[in-house]
């Protein structure tokens, strides 16, 4: 394990020692950091973001969390994949059930959910929002679909959209016997 691998345990343990919110509440933590809405930080906001949650860095440790994360070369990270980052790997037990759930949503097989395949699966027409005539029962379902959708809301989610929306879920779950009941129940597999 290198030091940028050693310091990211550090953080995860230091979430997951928060509960169920832990990393849920580091990542609504450092998207206030990002005041210009870059989904990017410079390296002073993360070290004191980081050091407000406890965990101090040296320089060079710093520079290698920030390198890892710079996609572009900006001198910024890259404030969504740093945030998956954080979150634990997932089992090949909770790997299974989440594919199992998206292939139920997919009924094209072509890869992408989409508000078609979501229709036939769902009915939205006792959605409050349609019952009082404020949205359509496609609205509902697109509304639905942006929940698994990445920041661009295309309107299609793909299997690893879908996987990364777990995996964030996953990560205030203790065990797998849960999630796996958790994802069965809720998407009746």
């Amino acid at each position: 394990m290198d030091a940028v691998d050693s310091t990211m345990e550090k953080l995860r343990a230091q979430c997951l020692s928060r509960g169920a919110s832990g990393i849920q509440g580091v990542a609504r933590f450092f998207r206030r950091l990002d005041r210009d809405g870059s989904r990017s930080l410079d390296v002073g906001e993360l070290q004191r973001g980081l050091a407000e949650l406890g965990l101090v860095l040296d320089a060079a440790e710093m520079e290698g969390v920030c390198r890892r994360w710079d996609r572009d070369g900006s001198g910024t990270l890259d404030l969504e994949e740093f945030l998956r980052a954080l979150r634990p790997p997932m089992s090949q037990a909770r790997e299974a059930v989440i594919a199992a759930a998206f292939a139920k949503l997919d009924r094209s097989g072509d890869g992408v959910v989409t508000v078609d395949d979501l229709r036939g699966i769902y009915s939205g027409r006792t959605h409050p929002k349609v019952q009082s005539g404020e949205w359509t029962e496609e609205q509902v379902l697109r509304h639905f679909l942006d929940n698994f959708d990445s920041s661009e809301k295309d309107g299609q989610v793909t299997l690893a959209e879908f996987q990364d929306y777990y995996s964030g879920v996953s990560a205030s779950v203790d065990t797998d016997e849960e999630f796996v009941a958790m994802m069965t129940s809720a998407w009746r597999l």
